[in-house]
């Protein structure tokens, strides 16, 4: 369209400049040159003539200027421009489309002639010519072709030219712009009857025409779809299927020519389709499909054509089974062994596959593990029709029989051998790389120890516990490394574990994660603060699902930061879980936010926030109490190992029990012990529990009550004597561990004469209970146990109204029978 205006703007500026004459007005110039149209990138010449009667021209010398486009050339040398006449040469034209325009030299200068220059390339011979015949209603021939791969720039317009061998009829078809095909009608072409059909191109450059296709209309036709009638079992056949088929409706006319027939068949559980030929198929006769397994599913699909032409599309599928037989070949196992203590016996897992000699020759096969080797219900341990079975059996066994079973018959059987489970680990650096979706390769190391037979590596999605979908693997010993295939879930984790195969058990295996693709984790776990101290703060977080990892977790990163602060980063191991975050300031706001990086991507958590205190008042409420417990159990101990009597006594008072004293236990034996002779040393433990006192020689009732009032000893410390002790040297009370109950008066002082009276006893003003219940202030009677004499009753503590005497010893009989008496009675006469 622009071309077009600048064309219409230089004819009228060049008729607006022009001269006026008989014939009307004339421009005043006139271009010349060889072609306007010229090859793209050739030499151009052209010629301006300017005309006498020129108006601008007039009574003065011409200058003629040329432009191109929108920028200005010079002319050639030697043109005489003074004659009206100027020459221009352009080395190379360039454009596709361009104005050459020839200029008188002014103020403006003015166009008095102008001319378009096309350029381009010559058409290319057409490539690819292809005819393809419809036999639907109503018949026609289809031929497209290729332009060529280079533009001409130029207008190229194209026809299709047919000739019949049989009539000699030559057919042109004229084709619009731009259009590469064209479908011929009917009454153009014969079915049986070759014919060439060529394609030419012409532009104003030149012409070009394209190799010339000859053939059968015929044999060029694409078949519709044809149809799968039914695929039946080949009676008394194995391995066998027959197979029936039709043309679609309106291209049944074509059934008694001979088709070229090609069927693909494949197991129903399979992907890999298998093409094979059928020769000198036609639709009246059934196909035989053979060289088959023994009762499998098989799905097939067919396609025709004729001689040389295109195939149809394939038919839909339809499947059918061949007749079963018994299985045949071993199956590979891999056994798990385990030690169950308590019923002493083993525990089996037992996984089987086919191997690549093992056909199952049945749609529904069962499987059957025995301890017996003769197929028998007695030693039968499992039946199913899974890929695994679970049992126990004794310790005694060495070895089980895996059988296939169909409905034909059963396979041989194969021998398991049962190993207990060996603690030997001599697998190292298991690497799983996966290939893609659909497998892994699995490396390892391991060195050629001595009974080593092989490897067993074993593939089991985490995520879906069912022992059925565990896969395996064996290898020899002397390989190193293994590729699983399978359809594996992306994101999904895969345990993989490489166990060791001895002579005589499987070792311990190694096991490691793997995912065949990885991405960024679904969550982030959330941070908590588990301590804190001045400068420093621990972090933890929990253990994200196994769900939503998405791939294996490289590490976790805290970024934190304070306000108008540097941002820090700390990493984490992937096992702990946890970071402590150093040299922080007190008083501070902190915020900090966690980042988990898989293999696949990263995900970001969100910001928390925390503030550091001045001082760690945990840590002093700790260090507080640890000191607390110290001296308290410094206390403790120094109480319990202390020998100062006050104060073990302020705390573990020795309370003494009456029933248990000295003086209760003074049976026949200890009477006599205590009978000493006149070098013979008293016994102690008798005046453990008595001290002794000295008082003046008349005592009132009064004075006697105010002596236990009114005197400076501490009388609750009732071990401690006036007098001191006449057996032990040095011996007072209050170095016994004992509190007395009791304490004997002297009615004189110690250097008096042995009174004539009784000693008078007085109750301890301790303020221990010696009894449950006392009901009077003085001492009852005590009875004589001695086994020697009948029991009879005396008082010694003083007159009572419940003990009355009836008879009355002498003071050497009394003394025998008491020698806690007899000791004072002693002490009066060293005394004297």
């Amino acid at each position: 369209m622009i071309s077009t205006w600048e064309s219409v703007i230089v004819v009228l500026l060049a008729l607006v400049n022009g001269a006026r004459n008989e014939g009307g007005i004339q421009p005043c110039a006139k271009i010349q040159m060889s072609s306007s149209v010229v090859p793209l990138g050739s030499p151009v010449t052209a010629t301006c003539i300017i005309r006498e009667d020129c108006r601008l021209a007039t009574g003065q010398a011409v200058h003629i200027e040329w432009q191109l486009a929108d920028r200005f050339i010079p002319s050639s040398p030697g043109a005489n421009e003074s004659s009206r006449v100027s020459q221009v040469v352009i080395p190379s034209f360039n454009h596709t489309r361009a104005f050459l325009t020839c200029c008188v030299q002014g103020s403006p200068s003015q166009v008095v002639g102008g001319v378009e220059i096309r350029a381009g390339y010559p058409p290319e011979a057409p490539q690819n010519l292809r005819c393809q015949t419809n036999l639907t209603t109503p018949n026609t021939l289809t031929c497209s072709w290729d332009p060529g791969q280079k533009e001409t720039h130029l207008l190229t317009k194209y026809t299709l030219h047919t000739e019949i061998w049989d009539s000699n009829v030559h057919n042109i078809y004229e084709l619009p712009v731009g259009v590469h095909q064209h479908i011929i009608p009917r009454t153009g072409f014969v079915l049986f009857s070759d014919m060439t059909v060529y394609v030419k191109a012409v532009n104003e450059l030149g012409e070009a025409t394209s190799a010339p296709l000859i053939l059968e209309p015929v044999s060029s036709a694409k078949f519709d779809t044809p149809m799968i009638q039914f695929i039946q079992t080949a009676p008394q056949r194995f391995g066998c299927l027959k197979l029936s088929w039709s043309l679609s409706p309106h291209q049944t006319w074509m059934s008694d020519y001979r088709l070229s027939v090609e069927v693909r068949i494949k197991t129903a559980d399979s992907s890999q389709w298998r093409e094979e030929p059928v020769p000198k198929a036609k639709m009246t006769r059934p196909v035989d499909l053979c060289r088959l397994l023994h009762g499998t599913r098989y799905v097939a699909q067919i396609r025709i054509r004729y001689k040389q032409s295109p195939w149809s599309e394939w038919s839909s599928s339809e499947s059918g089974v061949t007749l079963e037989s018994a299985p045949t070949g071993l199956l590979d196992s891999w056994t798990k062994v385990s030690r169950d203590d308590r019923h002493e016996s083993l525990n089996i897992q037992l996984f089987w596959k086919p191997s690549k000699q093992f056909h199952a020759n049945s749609q529904n096969v069962s499987y059957s593990v025995s301890v017996s080797k003769l197929p028998s219900e007695k030693g039968k341990v499992c039946s199913t029709t899974g890929n695994y079975c679970s049992f126990q059996i004794s310790r005694k066994e060495r070895k089980v029989y895996l059988s296939a079973v169909n409905a034909a018959g059963r396979s041989p059987p194969t021998e398991v051998r049962i190993y207990s489970p060996k603690d030997v680990s001599v697998i190292s650096d298991v690497l799983v790389d996966p290939q893609d979706d659909r497998s892994f390769l699995v490396q390892w190391k391991s060195p050629l120890s001595a009974g080593l037979t092989g490897f067993v590596v074993e593939l089991r999605p985490l995520l879906k516990p069912e022992l059925s979908f565990t896969q395996f693997e064996i290898a020899d010993r002397n390989h190193t490394s293994l590729v699983i295939t399978g359809s594996f879930e992306p994101y999904k984790p895969y345990g993989i574990s490489v166990y060791p195969r001895f002579k005589d058990g499987i070792g311990l295996p190694r096991t490691v994660n793997a995912y065949s693709r990885q991405k960024a984790p679904s969550i982030v776990p959330k941070i908590t603060i588990k301590n804190k101290w001045q400068s420093q703060i621990e972090l933890s977080w929990d253990e994200i699902p196994l769900f939503q990892r998405n791939g294996i977790i490289k590490d976790y990163k805290v970024i934190y930061w304070k306000e108008k602060g540097s941002i820090n980063v700390a990493t984490a191991d992937p096992k702990e879980r946890r970071v402590v975050l150093t040299d922080l300031d007190s008083l501070s706001l902190y915020q900090a936010f966690m980042r988990v990086s898989t293999s696949g991507g990263t995900l970001n958590g969100s910001i928390i926030t925390f503030e550091m205190e001045p001082f760690d008042t945990v840590l002093i409420i700790v260090l507080a109490s640890g000191v607390g417990l110290l001296c308290f159990i410094f206390f403790i101990v120094m109480t319990c190992f202390s020998n100062h009597k006050r104060l073990k006594g302020r705390f573990w008072p020795v309370v003494p029990d009456p029933a248990n004293s000295s003086i209760k236990r003074w049976t026949s034996e200890s009477t006599q012990d205590s009978y000493l002779s006149s070098d013979e040393e008293p016994n102690p433990v008798y005046l453990s529990h008595l001290s002794f006192l000295d008082l003046p020689a008349k005592l009132s009732k009064e004075d006697h009550d105010d002596l236990w009032l009114n005197s400076s000893e501490d009388t609750s410390d009732l071990g401690e004597s006036i007098c001191g002790s006449p057996f032990i040297p040095g011996y007072s009370g209050s170095n016994s561990d004992s509190v007395p109950y009791a304490t004997v008066v002297f009615s004189g002082p110690c250097s008096s004469p042995t009174p004539t009276g009784p000693p008078v006893y007085l109750r301890s003003e301790s303020t221990q209970p010696l009894l449950e219940s006392e009901e009077s202030f003085s001492p009852k009677c005590y009875q004589n146990m001695a086994t020697d004499q009948r029991p009879t009753e005396q008082c010694f503590f003083g007159p009572d109204h419940d003990c009355i005497t009836k008879e009355r010893k002498d003071l050497e009989t009394l003394w025998d029978d008491f020698p806690f008496l007899r000791a004072l009675a002693m002490n009066d006469a060293e005394n004297d």
